[in-house]
């Protein structure tokens, strides 16, 4: 099984330029008595009260707080977390066999309490972006085994249940109505005790961890959105880390202090497909005409990024020697005095300054826009709800499963959870159904890339720039996770 499972991935993630960098670690066997305080700069503050299903996923698990059946490794192969291992019993059932492990609240991690877990997450409304075209049914099976059973046949089921969107919370985790709260009922090396609203958030040490005691006593965390304050938290000694440091502040750290990853993250012009002016198919071809991709990566991104290529960028390998041209795209229509709005959120400083060579690209082409920044808590539910006519989105593109198809299934199908384009279209929806059903590697690949091509081909999505990422490290720091799928930051070897 273990190399079926590196087979598999292979097939399902990319081969990236690099590894997961664990910045300035060494031996972690000298385990401190006590250990001092991490502190953190995150971008995003809590935008769903840091419930697992949605984009607060990331949160919790960069923070070492959650876990899920399985994890990534730095190849993208689905690794052992709170599942020691698994196999396949037939094309709809996996078993996987737990290790053993204690929740936070000190209740033991059983196969009644991650199978109901696991069934807390495929009610939950919006499912969570991994559970994107498939039905799971999770039961205990013995003593140590989970049995997950799927509706039709899933190659990718270890890859999926690394999402941090299905992460494992104790029987305490959850109200009557099935809503998660993670504070003190999840399984990682940190235990959330304590959340201020969306400006801190406290974490103290779980010291019954089943992978060993973290070297910090504790982790804590402010949330910044303004990028020129995380960075100058950092540059003074107010935080020992600090996430997605803006362009224009690199030069400001030390060469030691800044660490570029490269990721699999992609920005994207999305255009609202069912309502307003970018109903026109042909008003998004002359809006994707008036892009010049180019000027952002060169001019926004300072040369931190690539030109966009696809939904993929170069962080996946493959994709670029099977890249597809685009099919069935409309002719550009005149957009001449077509009203428009354009948001776009601020905690990646860069994406503001985007959107606006953005406005004046297409107010060029004819377009008048109207464009709104707002901090992205305050803004992702409207953006989902398809209230803008385009958003401008960075989108780590392996980051809900490390399966590089279940993007296009929650970003582009008709049934997809975080479909801001609103895209339903049958013949990306079927592009995409046969791209999920695949198990072999090349094939696969090229279905995948077949499914990208009709997807741009509808012009919902114009990507614009490929990122890198640079996080702020102060020198005393050891062992944090720069992960090029972003799902990682801190962990039990991460000290000061």
């Amino acid at each position: 099984m273990r190399r079926l499972h590196h087979l598999l991935a292979l097939l399902l993630a990319p081969a990236l330029t690099g590894c997961f960098a664990a910045d300035g670690a060494d031996d972690a066997s000298g385990d401190r008595a006590s250990g001092s305080r991490l502190r953190v700069a995150l971008a995003f503050p809590p935008a769903e009260h840091l419930s697992p299903y949605g984009a607060d996923a990331t949160i919790l698990s960069r923070l070492g707080v959650t876990e899920s059946l399985t994890a990534l490794d730095a190849n993208g192969a689905a690794a052992p977390a709170l599942a020691a291992s698994w196999r396949r019993e037939s094309d709809r059932t996996w078993l996987f066999t737990l290790r053993d492990a204690t929740f936070q609240d000190g209740t033991a991690v059983t196969p009644a309490a991650v199978a109901a877990s696991l069934t807390h997450a495929t009610e939950a409304k919006p499912a969570p972006a991994a559970l994107t075209g498939v039905t799971l049914k999770a039961t205990a099976d013995g003593s140590t085994g989970v049995k997950v059973t799927t509706d039709r046949p899933d190659p990718v089921l270890p890859l999926r249940m690394s999402s941090p969107g299905l992460a494992v919370l104790s029987a305490k985790g959850y109200d009557r109505q099935g809503d998660a709260n993670p504070v003190g009922t999840a399984t990682g090396p940190f235990t959330l005790t304590k959340v201020t609203g969306s400006t801190t958030a406290t974490l103290d040490r779980f010291d019954d961890y089943w992978g060993g005691r973290a070297q910090s006593a504790g982790i804590d965390v402010k949330f910044i959105a303004d990028g020129t304050a995380r960075t100058a938290a950092l540059r003074t000694g107010e935080v020992d880390l600090a996430e997605a440091i803006p362009v224009a502040q690199a030069a400001s750290l030390d060469t030691a202090t800044r660490k570029e990853t490269a990721t699999t993250r992609t920005t994207s012009l999305l255009l609202n497909t069912a309502s307003g002016p970018f109903a026109n198919p042909k008003l998004r071809a002359a809006a994707r005409e008036a892009v010049d991709t180019a000027a952002l990566a060169e001019g926004v991104y300072e040369g931190h990024a690539d030109a966009g290529a696809g939904i993929y960028g170069p962080a996946v390998t493959w994709a670029e020697g099977k890249r597809k041209q685009p099919t069935g795209r409309a002719g550009a229509g005149s957009a001449k005095g077509t009203k428009v709005s354009l948001a776009t959120y601020d905690n990646r400083p860069e994406l503001p300054e985007a959107a606006q060579v953005l406005k004046q690209q297409l107010e060029k082409a004819g377009f008048t826009v109207d464009l709104q920044v707002r901090e992205y808590s305050r803004l992702e539910s409207d953006a989902l709800d398809g209230k803008f006519d385009a958003f401008v989105l960075a989108r780590n593109t392996l980051v809900d499963t490390g399966d590089p198809v279940a993007v296009l299934a929650s970003d582009y199908t008709c049934d997809g959870g975080y479909n801001i384009a609103q895209l339903c279209d049958q013949g990306v929806d079927r592009a995409v159904a046969e791209a999920e059903g695949i198990a072999d590697t090349g094939r696969r690949e090229d279905a995948a890339m077949a499914a990208e091509a009709a997807i741009l081909g509808t012009d919902a999505v114009v990507p614009l720039v490929h990122q890198r990422v640079i996080t702020g490290v102060a020198p005393s720091v050891r062992g944090a996770l720069l992960d090029p799928y972003e799902r990682t930051l801190v962990a039990t070897g991460t000290r000061r």
